[in-house]
């Protein structure tokens, strides 16, 4: 998007008025960005190094003017991070999670529904107004910072969609139906989530912990993994199309090791809505393994620990929150496993309080 002190800045270098060292017009902080990101999402390690590389070299601005910033795909099983990792960015560069335009693409599974994204053609209802579903604000940006763009669950998107974003990838604009207004897509970053090939890539796993094949070295499974991958990808989807994204990241099942630090942070989730009350939740050690037990399932990820959590726990907390009168400065609600399941108890600065 040619920003008019983008293009003054230009003439004053190519005239001699300013030095030929590099400032960018992008405000945010590429590492501050993925401190952030790293704090929340696990186990993503290799897909959020690829996400910095590509902040860098935005914040760079080495990228062709006349494109989207960056168009990914983030592929992966359900409860991975996917969807957390677009509202992270959004909330690390514009300070909110929702200051981003996303489209899911389960709404537009029907061709004819492919008009709420482009607009209606000359002569149906609506023409006139040019209405669609993309937000304009969140798609341009600003000057110093990005637009965000989320597709979810790309695989859902009919044929006429896939068409309306090849053009976008193409040359970073999408002119509506109706021939009034252009959307610009030029200063977006633009991200699409898919779980396209994750059942057949949960059944090769399954398999490979049996017998011999779990004694395979494990770059031979990775490389065989990726291929499952771009097998789904290469079948539902058009060489034309794959060859517009500039990268697609694998984000990983999570595992046992990231058990601790899911239950951590819908902990710090929970403890942020309760900041309202004046009041912290902290977690016993076997308060903390108990849920973790509960609460992680290999094949659907993160979500599945927010279930055990609205389960077992936040019904307790409300509870309390409505029983009792308040705590006092300082105070803390302790989470202890008893044989009944989780039990709060007040914990005063010297003191103990008593059970709920």
């Amino acid at each position: 998007m040619p920003f008019i002190n983008d293009v003054l800045e230009q003439n004053q270098r190519a005239s001699g008025t300013l030095p030929l060292t590099h400032t960018s017009r992008f405000r945010f902080d590429p590492q501050q960005v993925m401190t952030l990101l790293r704090s929340r999402i696990v186990g993503q390690g290799a897909a959020l190094d690829t996400i910095e590389a590509s902040l860098m070299v935005i914040k760079a601005e080495l990228g062709d003017p006349r494109k989207p910033l960056a168009v990914i795909l983030l592929m992966g099983p359900t409860g991975v991070g996917k969807t957390e990792t677009v509202r992270l960015l959004a909330e690390a560069i514009h300070g909110k999670a929702d200051a981003l335009c996303r489209i899911d693409m389960n709404t537009l599974a029907q061709e004819h529904y492919a008009a709420s994204l482009t607009g209606a053609p000359p002569g149906y209802v609506g023409s006139k107004e040019g209405t669609t579903l993309f937000d304009k604000t969140a798609i341009e940006g600003s000057y110093s910072a990005p637009g965000i763009v989320l597709f979810d669950e790309l695989e859902k998107a009919s044929e006429p969609v896939v068409r309306a974003l090849m053009n976008i990838f193409d040359n970073g604009q999408l002119r509506l139906s109706s021939g009034t207004a252009t959307l610009d897509f030029r200063n977006s970053l633009i991200f699409m989530t898919s779980n396209i090939g994750a059942q057949a890539l949960w059944t090769y796993q399954q398999r490979q912990q049996q017998g011999w094949r779990k004694l395979l070295p494990n770059p031979w499974q990775l490389r065989r993994e990726a291929r499952l991958i771009d097998q789904a990808l290469e079948k539902h989807f058009t060489p034309e199309f794959l060859n517009r994204i500039d990268q697609r990241l694998r984000f990983q099942r999570l595992g046992d090791e990231q058990v601790g630090q899911l239950v951590s942070l819908a902990l710090a989730r929970l403890n942020q809505r309760l900041t309202r009350h004046g009041l912290e939740l902290v977690l016993s050690p076997d308060a903390h393994e108990w849920l973790g037990k509960q609460g992680f399932d290999r094949r659907y990820g993160a979500r599945s620990m927010t279930r055990a959590f609205r389960q077992h726990l936040e019904p307790k907390v409300a509870r309390w929150l409505l029983d009792q009168s308040g705590a006092e400065a300082g105070e803390q609600l302790l989470a202890t496993l008893a044989p009944d399941g989780i039990r709060l108890t007040l914990v005063h600065p010297a003191q103990s309080g008593s059970s709920a």
